[in-house]
């Protein structure tokens, strides 16, 4: 519930957090009352497409760079038609915006689309807490949600856990669209909406992809009714275990060895295609200064970030799947988790993190490169 009060943005707020511990500060955007699951982000910079990040939604995020919305808002950086986040938390927000591309400020393009935040609270505190605590249930409260916070912690901890949320569907597109190859047109993509973000199908368009982007629900018939040289898995919010539906499409397409590439959702997706299992990260990867190293190439990238589940397979050996031998393809060098996956005897790969750089960095362009590699050597 939010209440949109132009003015009252500097009202008292109060966070609680399922553990009891709670952050007092101002109104940051809209005033009311808000909950998700409490995580942190390290970027600093490219909030806009953080915030419009449809594998935020149902999530508050916790900004660690002190300094947040001083470039304001655009109409052209925004990774989908709204802002996804239940929540924003900053340390110090812009008094003034100052970028010759800002059409308004971020206060207020919180406010206009009603998400509740907070301001001027010890998010370098709040930060660490989640590190050693992980990451758990929260609520905003401002204005006239402010009540005894013995009532707000229990409506906290009434809300229901990201662990078995199923949540890909809620934030998908509901109708098939077509996003055009940009010049000459080289291949047909279906690519399966599971929380797109904007610039990936845009990716795909500047190197002659036509992609036709499916709803999550999209049977295997609805992918190759568009007659696709290759299939792509988004992105997207949520508990991968939930997602049986996705999975058993991926299977139908691995059957038919059609050129596959998933991406974060997508790559757990693959995982639990191949049988390996998925489980939850203490407080997650997310934002854009993460290490990565492509174990193919002994390459080192610099990736942007955003999940909180994470494939559970070997990475000391090549292992035996119904589609063949697969291997992990890229693992992050701070924790060792697992950031990619590719299949040795057929055209199928994916990563944990987003090469489609939005708001950055670049390193990883080359993934959309190699998936059209596959499709040539498919074709050819």
């Amino acid at each position: 519930m939010t209440t949109s009060t132009r003015g009252a943005a500097k009202a008292p707020a109060v966070l609680v957090l399922e553990d009891g511990r709670a952050f007092r500060g101002r109104a940051y955007g809209a005033v009311g009352e808000t909950f998700g699951e409490a995580v942190f982000s390290t970027g600093m910079t490219g909030y806009q497409e953080t915030l419009t990040d449809p594998s935020y939604h149902r999530q508050v995020v916790v900004m660690t760079a002190p300094h947040v919305g001083n470039t304001g808002v655009n109409d052209e950086d925004p990774e989908s038609g709204r802002i996804w986040v239940s929540g924003y938390v900053v340390r110090d927000p812009a008094r003034v915006s100052s970028n010759w591309r800002s059409q308004r400020s971020l206060d207020e393009e919180l406010e206009r689309q009603g998400v509740v935040g907070i301001s001027g609270i010890d998010t370098r505190a709040l930060t660490r807490h989640l590190r050693e605590r992980g990451a758990m249930r929260v609520g905003i409260f401002s204005g006239d949600a402010l009540a005894d916070e013995a009532a707000l912690l229990a409506k906290v901890q009434a809300q229901p856990q990201m662990k078995g949320a199923n949540l890909s569907a809620e934030v998908a597109t509901k109708e098939t669209y077509v996003v055009p190859a940009i010049g000459e047109k080289k291949f047909t993509v279906a690519a399966v909406d599971l929380g797109i973000k904007g610039m990936t199908p845009h990716r795909m368009a500047e190197r002659g992809i036509e992609v036709h982007v499916l709803p999550a629900t999209a049977t295997a018939e609805d992918i190759y009714a568009v007659r696709p040289d290759g299939v792509f898995f988004s992105n997207g919010p949520g508990d991968p275990a939930t997602a049986d539906g996705p999975v058993a499409v991926m299977q139908a397409v691995l059957e038919r060895k059609t050129p596959l590439f998933g991406i974060c959702f997508g790559n757990q997706i693959l995982g639990r295609a191949l049988g390996f299992g998925t489980y939850k990260l203490k407080y997650g990867h997310r934002g854009i200064n993460q290490p990565v190293q492509d174990r193919t190439t002994g390459k080192v990238e610099v990736t942007a970030h955003n999940h909180g589940f994470a494939v559970d397979a070997p990475l000391d050996k090549v292992s035996d799947t119904p589609y063949g031998r697969a291997e992990v393809s890229h693992v992050c060098l701070n924790d060792q988790v697992v950031e990619g996956l590719q299949l040795l005897d057929q055209p199928a790969f994916s990563v944990q993190y987003h090469p489609e750089a939005a708001a950055g960095p670049h390193d990883a362009a080359y993934l959309f490169d190699r998936f059209v590699s596959l499709m040539e050597a498919e074709r050819a």
